[in-house]
């Protein structure tokens, strides 16, 4: 048995976040995903949900999975969504956790699929909570745990940050520091032109005095908001330019 406590979580975001998608309904728009209402929403989520579950099935040298079209009436693609998500929690809990399987990203494994999932889920049911509140500035009231909101960060920055991007023929260059203050670690991104982006984690936020040309501060629950493109508090100094490259969804 995979005792990995993102199975936990994943299945509570997705709770709530089948609570308030439910309690929106279908037509309701999604202010944090202009393009989406929550039928759109609950619609790819099932799909993700799919797509995954097909995924841990393959090897990485496998073509990209694809996913089941989803159903277009509401109740339906809630249960459906439920039943690909209950599907995909049993494959997690009973799969070897570090076993090379298809990924978009490097390292594809359950276990980083588990956790994949689980900041794919809370930052929808983020997006579902504005959308019941209709648009109320805190989302709800839905605030992070910080630990869980800084492991969002992390795995935004070093997972999906700059995936599919040419950066052969990008120009920026500098250095952008992201702070989250309650946790007291940091994120520091060097870029460089015509080169990946390079992403460095430490516990303290010193990195040796250097002076990054931006910084973005606050604290993890805010910063995790940030780094998603969702409605955030967090403070933005120097190269706001440079800070606008992170901030993605």
């Amino acid at each position: 048995m995979n005792d990995d406590p993102n199975h936990a979580l994943l299945r509570e975001h997705a709770t709530a976040l089948r609570e308030a998608a439910s309690g929106a309904g279908a037509d309701a728009a999604v202010p944090t995903c202009p393009e989406w209402d929550i039928l759109q929403l609950v619609r790819h989520l099932g799909k993700v949900y799919d797509m995954v579950g097909r995924a841990l099935k393959l090897s990485p040298d496998d073509s990209q999975p694809r996913p089941e079209s989803a159903p277009r009436e509401f109740d339906a693609a809630l249960n459906w969504m439920d039943e690909r998500l209950t599907d995909l929690s049993a494959q997690l809990a009973t799969d070897s956790p570090d076993r090379a399987v298809w990924s978009f990203f490097p390292g594809g494994t359950p276990r980083n699929w588990a956790r994949r999932m689980v900041h794919e889920t809370a930052i929808h049911r983020l997006d579902t909570e504005y959308a019941l509140s209709d648009g109320g500035s805190d989302g709800g009231g839905l605030l992070f745990d910080a630990e869980f909101a800084a492991d969002g960060i992390d795995e935004f920055l070093n997972v999906l940050f700059g995936i599919g991007q040419d950066w052969s023929t990008d120009r920026s260059a500098g250095q952008l520091l992201l702070h989250a203050v309650d946790v007291e670690r940091a994120w520091l991104v060097t870029f460089e032109a015509g080169r990946f982006p390079t992403i460095e984690c430490r516990r303290d936020t010193t990195f040796g005095g250097i002076e990054p040309e931006a910084t973005v501060a606050g604290d993890a629950d805010t910063l995790y908001r940030r780094v998603w493109g969702r409605p955030n508090t967090a403070t933005t100094n120097g190269d706001l330019g440079l800070a606008e490259l992170v901030n993605g969804r």
